[in-house]
């Protein structure tokens, strides 16, 4: 379930699109309208104003957001600095300020899911030598949402790229055998989005999953890469379940003792399939924990869950870490970055 708090009466697109102009208009921009307005609307409602907003003015409002979100002024010197909050480059006596979380939360909030997730897999894929974190992206992608959400991602990656998605990630140094191959089967697969369940084959694929998983220590098998990436989520439910009833232990817990990464992403995998919340609720955590905020993980997760299921993310979160997402992220975040992810988030009930 989402968690957006929607203003009632709720402004018209076009309102809300000017709203935004003036926002973005003058000596700089007044980013709590901003929050105000992207962290207050659902993902179609802010489709909508994109829409109103490059038929207005005749631009694209990501493109003006990513220009409003930096800042110069006049210096006489040349040079370039980079923190964890904050970009700044110098150069011919301009200083650019680059906003880095609070920019790349509006961006991604603003932007389409399929095109978002696109745009962010391309990234991952692009580092020489990818860690489990990347792996997370194509995995989120492929399996956290609806198949036919899959499809649009493939769509617009081959639109934006030139390539396909399958074939990139295939191709990808980043991510070593037998991963790679995970990550393909999952890529590439189309679910039946239907809720019907065999119960039958759900006996008979658990048997198959426990001989490769919990005698044979073995989760990169062909056939726990068929079944995972390929059977509808509701089917997956069911043999999981049944996995359970016959063996006495979940399949994660089971995936766990194989003690790899391919096993860590499989079970990244099954949870994204299967209950996406325990997923979200790990990357929330542990994207504030330690020295330093991981902001692109901590972005991520909540821009893009805020309209599925953060409500469920919440509750997870509590039980499993005897606190609350807002109380984390307040005493982690601040200034207008933590404004846009308490908006997302949502009051805790």
């Amino acid at each position: 379930m989402a968690t957006i708090a929607v203003p009632t009466p709720l402004p018209s697109p076009a309102a809300d699109a000017e709203s935004l102009r003036n926002a973005m208009q003058g000596w700089g921009t007044d980013e709590k309208a901003l929050v105000e307005i992207l962290g207050r609307r659902t993902g179609e409602q802010r489709a909508e104003i994109r829409r109103a907003y490059a038929s207005v003015y005749k631009e694209s409002l990501l493109t003006r957001l990513d220009s409003e979100l930096s800042s110069h002024f006049q210096v006489r010197s040349r040079l370039a600095f980079t923190s964890d909050r904050c970009k700044i480059t110098i150069d011919d006596g301009l200083v650019f300020l680059h906003f880095l979380p609070v920019k790349k939360a509006m961006i991604l909030l603003t932007t389409d899911p399929a095109e978002r997730d696109a745009k962010l897999v391309r990234a991952a894929l692009e580092k020489k030598r990818g860690d489990d974190k990347d792996a997370w992206v194509l995995i989120e992608a492929s399996c956290a949402s609806t198949p036919d959400h899959l499809i649009a991602v493939r769509r617009v990656y081959r639109s934006l790229f030139g390539c396909s998605l399958e074939e990139d990630v295939a191709a990808s140094s980043a991510f070593q055998q037998p991963l790679r191959t995970l990550l393909v089967s999952l890529v590439r697969s189309y679910r039946c989005a239907e809720e019907a369940v065999d119960a039958d084959l759900a006996r008979l694929e658990a048997a198959t999953l426990a001989e490769a998983i919990w005698r044979k220590k073995q989760p990169h098998g062909s056939e726990v890469l068929r079944i995972v990436s390929t059977r509808s989520k509701s089917q997956l439910t069911a043999t999981f379940q049944c996995y359970k009833e016959e063996h006495g232990s979940d399949i994660e817990q089971d995936i766990d003792n194989c003690s790899s990464q391919f096993a860590r992403m499989l079970k990244i995998a099954v949870w994204c399939l299967t209950s996406p919340e325990k997923h979200f609720a790990e990357v929330i955590r542990y994207s504030i924990l330690g020295l330093g905020t991981d902001e692109d993980a901590l972005t991520r997760a909540i821009v893009s869950r805020a309209d599925i299921d953060m409500k469920h993310i919440k509750e997870e979160y509590k039980v499993r870490f005897k606190t609350t997402v807002t109380k984390d992220v307040v005493g982690d975040c601040s200034g207008y970055y933590l404004d846009i992810l308490l908006a997302l988030v949502g009051s805790e009930d």
